[in-house]
C-alpha cells in the first residue's frame, strides 16, 4: 500500500483549491458575457438568471476561503505555499467582485426594461470582450504561474479605458442635446463603469500572480468600489 506524504497531501489540496478558483473564474466570464448580451437584447429574463447565478459565485468564494484558512491552520504550509494560498484568497475575492459587476449590469437591464437604449450600447459588447479576454488570460497565467504574461495583461486596460471615455463623451453629448434621455444614459454609463472596474480587478489578479512567482509586490493600478450597491431590485 502506497503511503501519501504530508507534502503530497498539501500539494493535492492546493491544486484542488486552485482548480475551484479557475472554475469560479469561468463562471464569472460567463456571467459577464451573458449580462452584456442580456443588456444589448434587453432580455430581462436572462438578466434575472444572471442575478441568481451570482449567488453561486459567492458560495464558491466563501467555500474556497474557508478551505484555504483550514489548510493554513492544519497543514503548516511553507513560505512558497503561503504565497500561493494568500494569492488564492485575493483572487477569489476579486472574482466575487467581478461577479457583482455582472450582477450590476443585469440589474441595469431590468431597470431599463424595453425602453429605447442609447446608441452607445453598440460600444458595450466590444468593451466587454476586451475585459473578458483580460480575465481569461489572467486565469490562465494564474494556473500556469506565468508572471511574464501577468505583467503584460494590464496593458489591455488602455483599450477598456478608451471605450469608457468614448461612451462617456457620447452619453454626455446625448444628455445635453436631449435631457429626456438622462435616465437611460446614466444606466448605460453605470454598465460601462462596471466593465471598467472589471479590467481594474483583473489587474489586481495580475499583481497577485507576479507576487506568487517572484515575491515582488507591485501596484499596476488602483481600484475603487463598485458603483452599484447590492440592494435587491
Amino acid at each position: 500500500m502506497t503511503t501519501i506524504s504530508p507534502r503530497e497531501t498539501l500539494d493535492r489540496a492546493i491544486e484542488d483549491i486552485l482548480k475551484r478558483v479557475l472554475n469560479q473564474g469561468s463562471m464569472v466570464e460567463d456571467s459577464l458575457r451573458n449580462a452584456v448580451a442580456a443588456l444589448k437584447h434587453q432580455n430581462t429574463d436572462e438578466a434575472k438568471l444572471i442575478y441568481d447565478k451570482d449567488r453561486e459565485i459567492n458560495k464558491r468564494h466563501f467555500e474556497i476561503e474557508e478551505d484555504v484558512i483550514t489548510l493554513i491552520a492544519t497543514q503548516q504550509p511553507m513560505a512558497r505555499d503561503l504565497r500561493l494560498l494568500a494569492a488564492i484568497l485575493e483572487v477569489t475575492t476579486e472574482l466575487e467582485r467581478m461577479g457583482d459587476y455582472a450582477k450590476g449590469i443585469a440589474r441595469i437591464t431590468v431597470r431599463i426594461g424595453k425602453d429605447e437604449l442609447p446608441k452607445s450600447i453598440d460600444q458595450i459588447p466590444p468593451m466587454a470582450d476586451v475585459c473578458i479576454d483580460m480575465l481569461h488570460k489572467a486565469l490562465q497565467a494564474f494556473a500556469e504561474r506565468d508572471a511574464q504574461s501577468a505583467r503584460l495583461i494590464p496593458d489591455q486596460d488602455d483599450q477598456v479605458d478608451a471605450y469608457y471615455n468614448r461612451i462617456y463623451r457620447d452619453l454626455m453629448d446625448q444628455m445635453i442635446a436631449n435631457p429626456s434621455t438622462v435616465d437611460q444614459a446614466n444606466h448605460l454609463l453605470w454598465a460601462a463603469h462596471n466593465l471598467e472596474r472589471v479590467a481594474d480587478r483583473v489587474t489586481n489578479v495580475c499583481e497577485r500572480i507576479v507576487f506568487v512567482v517572484t515575491g515582488e509586490i507591485l501596484e499596476m493600478d488602483r481600484t475603487d468600489d463598485e458603483w452599484f450597491s447590492d440592494e435587491p431590485w
